[in-house]
């Protein structure tokens, strides 16, 4: 009930409904385009994956952004945020239907699929760029003291719109395969997630131009900066945050906790689809693991209903300790369990806390940093928490077998998440509890 009222309040926003209802749109729209690339690339009936291929999709999704994202975080302070979504959003839709007509073609050829990787690795990494923007610009549809209730439900709305889209995508593709090559099945999906683009870019265009900032546009800057100058950018927002400890102390958890989650995304994966069947069982593959993802998904939307009444009652910095040893218990039983149902269970668990840590995150960055900086602080952490997973996915192809299933590693996660429990409790004590606090209801 908590939850239903923090939405209301927030929704009769008007500007927070409408960045509301963007970001469910363009995350729906990236979820089809990722089970759509998961499968074709994946779940296709010629292809039997290890880690490496699992890699090669992760590094595709993830990577490029967090490595070019210090070059145009920049243009998120500079730049009207509300402008780069229509257009990102625009670009986006037009790769999508480009894909799907290399798709449909049923062609493999190394030219066609070298294209094929290009498109997608340019969509996911606007998607990255454009997710920042949003994030940045959150706080000028919000009061200050609803900074935690909106970074609450923002990543809620993310996984759902993901789990809508990554849905449909699967529907396609189970009943479509039935009456047509499941490779021209794949090519709808790609038309699906660029209609979905369109409708985000027009609700984008209700907003005004400098509607959601930066505050300051009246320092031009090029496409073509130099790296230079993209690199004092950057400095800049590291030593920004090294005098925000709460926020900086939450960025490197993160990174860590999300690492974890990665190893573990990639072995379940693994367990999935060379564990649990066989190689030609590739629609019952399919959906067992979408089964994990569905449940890990619906943990990514219950976390708005955790964080702020547990936030209240214990203050944020206890909050996100507890957040960790939770993740601790519940990957070493049932997420040690190599079954089905201990996987999905644990998948749900972990997904409802690793998402909320998430939040506690995102309240201390929208608290602590400054809006002049927090365009390039939040490119900054989208490319770390993104790029932990894809280092996560390089070591799980070292570490795990072919069939995902190591007891070694997954308790290994577990004493992981323990540890960093336990340096997120001390670190906020010697920085300061009352100062984790800030941007909620406690901190007013």
């Amino acid at each position: 009930m908590h939850l239903v009222a923090i939405l209301r309040r927030l929704l009769a926003l008007p500007a927070f409904r409408r960045l509301f209802a963007m970001r469910v749109l363009t995350q729906a729209a990236d979820g089809t385009l990722q089970v759509g690339m998961a499968s074709y690339i994946l779940f296709s009936p010629q292809s039997q994956p290890n880690a490496w291929s699992i890699v090669t999709v992760l590094a595709i999704t993830l990577l490029p952004f967090s490595l070019l994202g210090p070059f145009v975080s920049i243009l998120l302070d500079h730049w009207s945020r509300r402008q780069s979504a229509v257009v990102v959003d625009l670009v986006r839709a037009v790769i999508g239907i480009a894909i799907a007509v290399i798709v449909g073609s049923g062609h493999r050829t190394p030219t066609s699929q070298t294209v094929l990787y290009l498109l997608l690795l340019v969509a996911l990494s606007l998607n990255r760029f454009l997710l920042a923007g949003l994030s940045a610009g959150m706080h000028h549809t919000v009061p200050r003291n609803e900074f935690l209730n909106a970074s609450a439900v923002m990543p809620m709305i993310g996984p759902a719109g993901v789990m809508v889209g990554g849905g449909t995508a699967a529907a396609i593709r189970l009943i479509g395969s039935d009456y047509m090559p499941t490779y021209r099945a794949d090519a709808i999906i790609f038309c699906v997630a660029s209609a979905i683009w369109v409708a985000s870019a027009l609700l984008a265009l209700g907003f005004s131009r400098g509607a959601l900032g930066p505050d300051r546009t009246d320092r031009p800057i090029a496409p073509g900066s130099s790296v230079a100058e993209v690199g004092r950018g950057m400095v800049a927002a590291f030593g920004h945050l090294w005098h925000r400890p709460p926020a900086l102390l939450g960025l490197v958890m993160i990174t860590c906790q999300r690492f974890g989650f990665g190893l573990l995304s990639v072995a379940v994966m693994l367990m999935y689809r060379n564990y649990f069947h066989a190689q030609a069982e590739v629609n019952s593959a399919l959906l067992s693991f979408g089964a994990w993802g569905a449940a890990t998904g619906l943990g990514f939307v219950l976390s708005a209903a955790l964080v702020p009444p547990l936030t209240r009652w214990i203050g944020m910095s206890a909050t996100a300790s507890l957040l960790l040893l939770l993740s601790a218990v519940v990957q070493a039983a049932p997420g040690s369990i190599f079954q089905p149902w201990a996987l999905v269970t644990s998948g749900f668990f972990l997904g409802w806390f690793a998402q909320s840590f998430k939040i506690c995150v995102d309240t201390l960055v929208q608290a602590h940093v400054e809006e002049d900086v927090k365009g390039r602080v939040f490119v900054l952490y989208d490319g770390i928490f993104n790029a932990a997973i894809v280092v996560a996915s390089v070591f799980g192809a070292l570490v795990l077998p072919v069939t995902g299933a190591s007891h070694a590693v997954f308790w290994g996660m577990s004493a992981g998440y323990a540890v960093l429990a336990v340096v997120f409790w001390f670190g906020s004590r010697r920085i300061g509890t009352h100062r984790f606090n800030e941007g909620t209801e406690l901190g007013i």
